[in-house]
């Protein structure tokens, strides 16, 4: 059975809103008492921690990390410097008489000799000229055999005065011309056989040989001003570095040091090619510039380098690395510990002595091995963190580890055999 009841259109308006209200209120006191429970749920859960790590409220252990102690370590003084590569010996190959040329002899590019002939000139003109030469000789020697008798003949003679001494002297004074003559036609037949010998144009030093200037058919002057080819000693090869006039004096004390004793060797003289890897063979430093260069402000240090097989060519642009043969006191940590700061500066994490962490700038020089020398910002006995810089930030309280190394000497001379570029002078 239903009843109905009829209410005023503005009573079922209010009704409707009020009962909206209550419905909207019960969702927000539900979603309170959600969020209510899920705060509860986690205290409970933290109790429940601190529970398990002993008292409540109990602080973490302070984080572990490996340290590196700075100690002074002696290595070799460096420097790497930009230069370029010469020819240990070049010459240039010119003719020494004229005439047209016959044969090139070699093959552009190739390793000459010294003494292998390069060029054949027509001799035919200079082998005429030793055959005259010949027969001016041979008319000589006869002049001065007939000379030689007769001034025998008037020595005998003046004694019986069967000639005056006046005769015999002019006669002594012809002999003595004849002689004279000989050697004159000996000289001239020596300078036609050096000159025939001259057709061959030889190699004065041994080389590579450039690509030849004349080809067959040229016709060649003696002493002419343009080269035939040019042959460059490629082993060993100098290298030319240059260094600013005001570095100089401490480069020198850096290169030379103790070296004036007889027992230190010469500084060492390394290449470093294009790539950035060290070539094969060290060289020595032999000297240094006596003038500054006026345009430039530089003084030209050079230094000797074996080159076998030819890698290194005349004219390339390359790095020097000079290692002096005296040790220095330096300090090094490992590069792994090195840090830049969002400026790029360098920077360590060092354990000061109330063993909290300390943020350092410092000043880095070339690399060693795996590690890299610091030149400013640093003391020995200093602690540096190597381990565990994930974890640790400034002013933090840290523990080292107690299976961390103290120190780690390694062998830095050893480690110096392939040290990274830096372009510094330390």
């Amino acid at each position: 059975m239903y009843i109905l009841f009829h209410f005023p259109a503005k009573t079922v308006v209010i009704y409707n809103t009020y009962q909206e209200k209550i419905m909207k209120n019960n969702r927000l006191s539900r979603g309170c008492a959600a969020v209510l429970c899920l705060l509860l749920a986690l205290t409970a859960a933290c109790k429940k921690d601190d529970q398990q790590d002993g008292a409540p409220g109990a602080m973490r252990p302070a984080p572990e990390v490996e340290v590196y102690e700075v100690a002074e370590q002696m290595i070799l003084a460096q420097v790497e410097l930009p230069g370029r590569t010469s020819a240990y010996r070049v010459a240039e190959v010119r003719p020494q008489v004229s005439g047209i040329l016959q044969k090139r002899l070699f093959t552009e590019g190739s390793e000459v000799k010294e003494g292998q002939v390069l060029y054949q000139i027509d001799p035919a003109l200079y082998k005429a000229a030793v055959e005259s030469a010949q027969a001016r000789l041979s008319q000589a020697t006869a002049v001065e055999y007939s000379a030689r008798q007769k001034a025998a003949r008037y020595r005998s003679l003046v004694q019986t005065k069967a000639v005056s001494a006046q005769e015999q002297v002019e006669i002594e004074a012809t002999w003595k011309q004849a002689q004279a003559e000989i050697a004159a036609a000996k000289a001239a037949l020596e300078t036609a056989k050096i000159n025939l010998e001259y057709t061959k144009v030889k190699a004065p030093i041994s080389g590579r040989i450039g690509r030849s200037m004349v080809t067959e058919g040229a016709l060649m002057t003696a002493q002419q001003p343009n080269a035939l080819a040019v042959i460059q000693q490629l082993d060993p090869l100098y290298v030319d570095v240059n260094q600013a006039a005001d570095e100089m004096l401490a480069l020198k004390e850096k290169m030379e040091g103790q070296q004036e004793a007889a027992d230190v060797p010469a500084s060492q003289v390394q290449v470093l090619l294009a790539d950035g890897s060290a070539h094969g063979k060290q060289g020595t430093l032999e000297f240094s510039d006596v003038t500054v260069d006026p345009g430039t402000g530089t003084v030209t240090v050079r230094g000797i380098v074996p080159n076998p097989g030819h890698i290194l060519l005349p004219g390339m642009f390359i790095r020097a690395r000079l290692t002096s043969a005296v040790e220095e006191p330096a300090l090094l940590v490992p590069q792994a510990a090195v840090q830049r700061t969002p400026r790029g500066e360098e920077m360590l994490l060092l354990v000061n002595p109330e063993s909290r962490v300390e943020m350092r700038m410092i000043q880095t020089g070339r690399n060693v091995g795996q590690q890299v020398i610091v030149t400013e910002g640093l003391a020995v006995g200093e602690r540096v963190i190597v381990q565990g810089l994930q974890r640790i930030r400034p002013e933090m309280a840290v523990q080292v580890a107690q299976n961390a190394s103290a120190t780690k000497n390694d062998s830095v001379q050893a480690d110096q055999a392939a040290p990274q570029p830096t372009g510094k002078v330390e």
